[in-house]
């Protein structure tokens, strides 16, 4: 019988399900399985345990099964696609492969041939498969033969400068060849940097995924010095220079990704060292409500925003997701009625409607003359990429004194701390007063991995910090979670990344504090504001919502100087003799 004859004769649909499943298949060409989970006639999984049951296989859930690479790889990746298949386990005489259609007998047939084994074979879900096939299938060994079969074709140290620069666009090259492979590894794990650093033997590759960098060490004989030649070749910078450091940019197409590239050198010991960061233009910008702002905060957050004037201020260290929740804001005030004007170093994201200037200081087209004109061109909100000096800390804030929303960043370790950081880069306490409006400080935290988080008890250091945190009462009526490490996390027991937050609005006090320059005042009025949360509480309310670990809060609380759960960072900067008494 056919799926929907034995789905019909269970009774799992009905006949005018599967006739609109029918005709949606003869719309989409989809399979008729996934008609039917597609029109909501059933669901996949319940899909998936009755075929199991009808074909008398097993059905199992990827996300509980660890993987062992050698194993996957028996079966290659483009057959691995085609069939819709993946190698499970190995045992002594025969070998388990998870089939999206276990019904294909030539895929059956095909995979015995190719594996030269006896298969068995279990149901698993298309979806879960294509994924775990995207996880399994880096692309390190392949990155392994490139950069040997860059080393055998440069011979010992020496790199044929005009070889590499004769076209681009060559296939054959072999260092395109390697960086190629590695960009597309970088996209396939969604990583942020990528960092070559050289050693006296080895060349270390390392990316960035979710905030931590993981390493991939190959023989970096002869392969470094290409690899950096190419690479400022291609971001247009000197490659006879190789005693300073130097910075350039170049953009790149990866399958349907346009990357910007960041490109910073580094003179070393065994070469120079080169970070790549890598923007993402064609990624989807996040909407306010999914950053993870807590919603008491995003609704103040919200009408703060909303105001005609003012400045707002982002704060935070590098990395630490600034940008994106300044792009957020951008895009939710962006209206056909408002005229928006950023001045950034670089332009991160591309927004339509708002016209978005790119800093080019070696031609004189810096953040302060940008701001001077852009003030000229009858701008409702102005977004400033980052306050790094005097003037465009001055120019910032008199424009958000004269009818202008004034949005920027600023390096600062919290929200109390950025009072304190603009007095001292000369911003005199009465124009800060009378133009700031609020500041977020925020981090980013790793997620815990869904597929393999499971509780975890406290150790007595950890209910000491928490205890310390006025967090010890509910410590012992919450489940903490902690990732085991399985195949999608790529055995981090993290995916994916959240952000915490705290919102410090100004009052009449506050503002008076600033005007005064009276840090002191300024920093324990905002400590006793019952809306200001610190950073440290948001994030040990998502460790307690099983969102993060204990491990990120505490990562997280590095470098904040608590008291009673509110950071007093600011104070730190002031000389003794403000302190005393």
């Amino acid at each position: 019988m056919r799926l929907g004859e034995l789905l019909l004769d269970a009774g799992a649909i009905t006949q005018e399900q599967l006739d609109q499943a029918l005709a949606a298949q003869k719309r989409t060409g989809h399979k008729l399985g996934r008609a039917l989970t597609e029109v909501g006639a059933i669901e996949e999984a319940e899909l998936y345990r009755f075929l199991a049951k009808r074909l008398e296989i097993d059905y199992l859930d990827l996300s509980s099964i660890k993987l062992q690479t050698e194993t996957v790889m028996l079966l290659p990746e483009v057959q691995a696609r085609r069939l819709r298949a993946l190698v499970l386990k190995r045992d002594e005489d025969s070998l388990l492969v998870g089939m999206a259609d276990p019904t294909d007998i030539f895929a059956h047939d095909e995979l015995a041939r190719r594996l030269g084994a006896s298969v068995d074979i279990a149901l698993v879900n298309e979806s879960e498969l294509l994924r775990t096939i995207d996880i399994m299938y880096r692309r390190t060994d392949e990155i392994d033969a490139l950069a040997k079969e860059v080393k055998e074709d440069l011979g010992e140290a020496r790199i044929d400068i005009d070889e590499l620069s004769a076209d681009d666009d060559s296939a054959e090259a072999p260092v395109i060849k390697l960086l190629q492979t590695m960009f597309r590894d970088a996209v396939q794990v969604s990583a942020s940097d990528i960092h070559i650093e050289p050693d006296e033997f080895v060349l270390r590759i390392r990316q960035r995924v979710d905030g931590v960098l993981q390493e991939h060490v190959i023989d970096g004989r002869g392969v470094a010095g290409a690899l950096v030649t190419r690479l400022k070749l291609m971001s247009g910078l000197d490659i006879s220079e190789k005693r300073l450091p130097q910075d350039g940019r170049f953009s790149i197409r990866v399958n349907e990704t346009t990357l910007d590239v960041r490109v910073s050198t580094l003179p070393v010991q065994f070469g120079e060292s080169i970070v790549l960061r890598l923007l993402d233009h064609s990624a989807n910008l996040l909407s306010l409500e999914k950053l993870g702002m807590p919603e008491q905060l995003l609704e103040r957050f919200y009408r703060m925003i909303e105001r005609p004037s003012g400045m707002v201020l982002v704060t935070g260290p590098t990395g630490s997701g600034k940008t994106t929740t300044l792009y957020s804001a951008l895009n939710y005030v962006n209206q056909p009625s408002t005229k928006i004007i950023t001045v950034e170093d670089p332009v991160e994201y591309r927004l339509e409607r708002i016209n978005q200037v790119q800093v080019h200081t070696r031609i004189g087209l810096d953040f302060g003359r940008v701001l001077r004109t852009a003030l000229r061109q009858d701008p409702d909100i102005i977004l400033v990429g980052e306050m790094r000096d005097r003037e465009t800390v001055d120019i910032g804030l008199r424009a958000a004194m004269t009818g202008h929303l004034v949005f920027s960043s600023l390096h600062t370790v919290n929200a109390v701390a950025t009072a304190s950081r603009l007095l001292d880069m000369g911003a005199p306490g009465y124009l800060i007063g009378a133009a700031l409006q609020g500041i977020v400080a925020q981090r980013l935290v790793r997620r815990v991995c869904q597929s393999c988080a499971a509780p975890v008890e406290l150790t007595s250091g950890q209910n000491a910090w928490l205890k310390a945190q006025t967090f010890g009462e509910r410590a012992s009526k919450t489940a903490f979670l902690r990732g085991r490490g399985c195949n999608y996390c790529q055995l981090t027991g993290y995916r994916g990344r959240i952000g915490v937050y705290e919102l410090l609005e100004m009052d009449a006090g506050l503002t008076d504090a600033l005007r005064h320059e009276d840090l002191a005042s300024f920093v324990s009025l905002a400590a006793r504001k019952k809306s200001y949360v610190p950073l440290i509480s948001c994030a040990l309310d998502y460790a307690a919502d099983g969102i993060t670990s204990l491990e990120e809060v505490v990562r997280v609380a590095g470098g904040l100087d608590v008291d009673d759960g509110r950071a007093v960072d600011a104070i730190a900067t002031q000389p003794d003799e403000a302190l005393d008494g």
